[in-house]
C-alpha cells in the first residue's frame, strides 16, 4: 500500500505508521525514496530514527 500510494500522484501524502509490519530491507529502501523524492506529506511515526532521517519537521503533540 506504500508503493501504491507513492505511485499515485499527490499535492500531499498522509502516513500513519508506515513502518509497521515492514522488514529492514524495505524500511532502508523507504527511507531512500522519501529522501530522494522529497514529497509533501504528514507522517505519524514513533520510530525516531526513521523521523530523524526523512523529516524535515516535527512536530510533537
Amino acid at each position: 500500500m506504500i508503493a501504491r500510494s507513492l505511485c499515485e500522484q499527490a499535492h500531499l501524502y498522509v502516513w500513519d505508521e508506515p513502518l509497521n509490519f515492514i522488514d529492514v530491507y524495505s524500511r532502508m529502501q523507504l527511507e531512500q525514496l522519501l529522501e530522494e523524492y522529497a514529497p509533501t506529506m504528514v507522517l505519524v511515526e514513533h520510530d525516531q530514527a526513521f523521523r530523524d532521517a526523512v523529516a524535515t519537521q516535527i512536530v510533537s503533540l
